[in-house]
C-alpha cells in the first residue's frame, strides 16, 4: 500500500510540474514582471508579498527543475548540454529555459507518462501479465523522456520554414531601406519594427547585440549559427563580404533577394512535385478500400446469397 501511495505522489506532482510547465508565462522575463508589477504600486508592499502574488509556475515549478537539473548537470556529459542547447537555439528557445532545465523537464515527462500508465494498470480495470505492463510503462516511460525533444525538433522545423518563406520579403525591405539612405543596423530595425515573426525576432536580437558592443559581422554570424539554414548562411556571408570589401549594400542585397525568392520558388516546385508521391499511402490505404466497398458490396451480398454463391458458403438463403 505505501508503495500504491508513493506511485499516485509522483504521479501527481508530476502531472503538476509538466501543467505549470506547459502554462509558464514567457512574453515577460520574471525580473521585468516583477519590477513593473513594483513600479506600478502607489503604497509600497514587502518582498514577501510580491513573491507571493507570482505564478506558481514562477515560485515552484521553476526552483523545482532547476534543482533537478542542478542534480543531473553532475551525471550529464557536457557535449549533450551543448547539443541540447544547440537545439533550444535553433527552436528559438520556446520555453524559455536553459539546456540543463530542459534535460529536467524531460526526466519529468518521463516519469508523468510512466507514472500514469503504471497507475492505471494498479487501479484501472485493464489487467494484463505483468511482463507486458512493465513493458507498456517503460515504453511509456521512454516516450514522455523523448516526448519533449520530439516537440523541439518540431518546433526547429516550423522556425526555419517560416524564416525561409520570410527571408525574400525581409531583403527587400531592407534593400528599400539601404537605397533610402538608411544604415543597414537601421534598416534591420526597421524590419523588426514592422513585423513579428521568427526572422525580425531574430533581427532583433542582433540588433540588441550590436548596442551591447559585439561587432556586426559576430552578430551576424551567431545568428546564422541559431538559425542554422543554408540561405541565411550565405546571405550573412555575402554582407560580411560586401563590408570587408567595400562593395554597394543595396546591391548585394538586391542580388541576395533575388537568389532567396528563387530558391523559395524551387522549394515551391519539389514540395509540389512530392505532392503524387505522398498521396500514395491515404489513397492506397484508406480512399481505395472505401471506394471498393461501396462498389463491390452490394455485389458481394448478392454473389453471397445466390446459387453459385452457395456452392462456396454453405447453400443459398
Amino acid at each position: 500500500m505505501l508503495i500504491l501511495l508513493v506511485i499516485a505522489v509522483v504521479v501527481l506532482g508530476a502531472g503538476i510540474l509538466v501543467y505549470a510547465a506547459i502554462r509558464m508565462p514567457k512574453d515577460q522575463t520574471p525580473l521585468d514582471a516583477r519590477l513593473s508589477e513594483y513600479a506600478g504600486r502607489e503604497v509600497p508592499i514587502s518582498l514577501e508579498e510580491i513573491e507571493l502574488q507570482q505564478p506558481f509556475a514562477e515560485r515552484v515549478v521553476l526552483p523545482v527543475l532547476k534543482g533537478v537539473s542542478d542534480f543531473v548537470v553532475r551525471f550529464t556529459p557536457a557535449a549533450n548540454i551543448q547539443t541540447i542547447q544547440k537545439k533550444l537555439d535553433l527552436a528559438g528557445n520556446p520555453w524559455g529555459v536553459e539546456a540543463p532545465v530542459y534535460w529536467s523537464l524531460q526526466i519529468v515527462f518521463a516519469l508523468f507518462f510512466g507514472g500514469l500508465l503504471l497507475f492505471l494498470f494498479v487501479f484501472g480495470s485493464m489487467k494484463l501479465h505483468w511482463y507486458l505492463s512493465l513493458g507498456i510503462v517503460l515504453l511509456g516511460t521512454v516516450f514522455g523522456y523523448f516526448f519533449p525533444r520530439l516537440y523541439l525538433d518540431s518546433r526547429i522545423g516550423r522556425r526555419q520554414d517560416n524564416i525561409r518563406k520570410a527571408m525574400p520579403d525581409a531583403l527587400d525591405l531592407l534593400t528599400i531601406c539601404v537605397e533610402a539612405g538608411l544604415g543597414f543596423d537601421s534598416a534591420m530595425s526597421k524590419v523588426t519594427e514592422e513585423w513579428e515573426n521568427e526572422l525580425s525576432a531574430a533581427f532583433g536580437r542582433v540588433i540588441q547585440e550590436i548596442r551591447l558592443g559585439k561587432l556586426r559581422r559576430d552578430a551576424l554570424k551567431d545568428m546564422a549559427e541559431r538559425v542554422g539554414i543554408s540561405e541565411m548562411t550565405s546571405f550573412v556571408a555575402a554582407i560580411v563580404q560586401s563590408e570587408q570589401l567595400g562593395v554597394s549594400m543595396s546591391r548585394v542585397l538586391r542580388i541576395q533577394a533575388d537568389q532567396m525568392r528563387m530558391r523559395r520558388r524551387q522549394r515551391a516546385e519539389e514540395k509540389a512535385r512530392q505532392a503524387p508521391v505522398k498521396m500514395m499511402i491515404p489513397l492506397v490505404f484508406l480512399i481505395f478500400p472505401s471506394i471498393l466497398i461501396v462498389l463491390l458490396g452490394p455485389a458481394g451480398l448478392m454473389l453471397f446469397t445466390s446459387p453459385v454463391g452457395g456452392m462456396f458458403f454453405g447453400g443459398a438463403r
